[in-house]
């Protein structure tokens, strides 16, 4: 039975399009982002422009596309400002509900080109493989590929053709970061890195300084408060049948919500006491139907012993800052990159 999801209302006609004739029945769809058919052909819409790294809405930041692995086509989008001596490097990964973005989308261009001028650091956008063609584990497993490539780089001493970067990066103080989906892949990432004994050891040379979290992307079966209780607009980025949507398409077969690749805090996840996790930063909007669950893992890392600074958004959803769909989402992201720029100065 074809399922159609919640919509992400982004005012463009041509995005109605007929289901595909030589593919079989819809079996899932989030109007204007995905369609997935029986045969398993996914069309992806363009619900966002993809624009090259050669567009500049910062002109003190050069951006570059640089390919991370060959075998799994997984590349990161480059943004380096113009600074005096090295900068730390934020290790970022893009939203979507695994399913849908990437970092040549032009909201994500334009975040991350303001973000590495005001806070004076370089970023690497990752664009890792989507599911449902890859379900997770693979977001997960690009993350991890992706941190180990940078300690790579920082163990090359040569001139070759990432020297361009990497003459600017202070490897000391390197971060991982995300929002929505891209958030857990970041919290997974550091997850792994310290079920291994721990960033230090695993990444020599590098220092894995601290964790962002814009809206970490999580679920479980139970509901919580906010997602059967805050009511979405067309504008939403986020709705629950939305969400529901992209759980089913990206944990594997057969697994609920409460797999810890989804949910965390579920029983068979990790336990946070275990990990060895650098300081974090957690992003709240306070429209978000992802806010209590947001706010609850808050507090389980607290209760783990880390170290957690948490910032609630008001008035806005989910993914505001990049798709500026709120009235108050100029405001707030002006708030959020100072945030931000302050996590990553003090570290």
């Amino acid at each position: 039975m074809r399922r159609r999801m919640g919509v992400l209302s982004l005012g463009d006609s041509r995005l109605n399009h007929q289901a595909g004739k030589d593919h079989g029945a819809v079996l899932e769809e989030i109007v204007g982002l995905i369609r997935v058919y029986k045969n398993g052909h996914v069309d992806r819409l363009p619900a966002v422009s993809d624009v090259p790294c050669t567009w500049a809405p910062e002109a003190s930041v050069t951006s570059r596309d640089v390919v991370i692995s060959h075998s799994t086509g997984v590349w990161a989008r480059f943004y380096v400002p113009k600074a005096q001596g090295r900068l730390p490097l934020l290790v970022y990964f893009h939203g979507g509900g695994f399913c849908v973005g990437s970092a040549a989308w032009s909201c994500y261009h334009e975040f991350l080109a303001r973000l590495a001028s005001r806070a004076s650091c370089l970023i690497m956008s990752v664009n890792y493989r989507l599911a449902p063609e890859n379900r997770l584990p693979a977001a997960y497993e690009d993350g991890l590929a992706a941190t180990r490539w940078v300690r790579q780089q920082a163990s090359y001493g040569g001139s070759d053709e990432f020297s361009w970067w990497r003459m600017h990066c202070n490897f000391a103080r390197v971060f991982l970061g995300g929002d929505s989906a891209g958030a857990t892949i970041a919290h997974n990432v550091a997850a792994q890195l310290g079920s291994l004994g721990g960033p230090e050891s695993v990444l020599k040379p590098i220092c894995l300084r601290g964790v962002i979290l814009i809206q970490p992307f999580i679920g479980g079966e139970a509901r919580t408060a906010s997602e059967k209780d805050l009511v979405q607009s067309s504008r939403s980025a986020l709705g629950l049948t939305t969400s529901d949507c992209y759980w089913r398409l990206a944990l594997p077969f057969g697994c609920n919500r409460d797999h810890p690749w989804c949910n965390p805090l579920a029983k068979g996840a990790p336990r946070l006491e275990d990990l060895k996790l650098p300081p974090l930063l957690v992003c709240v909007s306070e429209m978000d139907i992802l806010r209590d669950r947001n706010l609850e893992f808050c507090k389980a890392l607290r209760r783990a012993g880390k170290s957690v600074e948490q910032a609630m958004y008001a008035g806005v959803g989910h993914a505001f800052q990049v798709l500026h769909n709120h009235h108050m989402s100029q405001a707030r992201t002006h708030e959020m990159l100072a945030h931000m720029k302050a996590f990553i100065s003090n570290r």
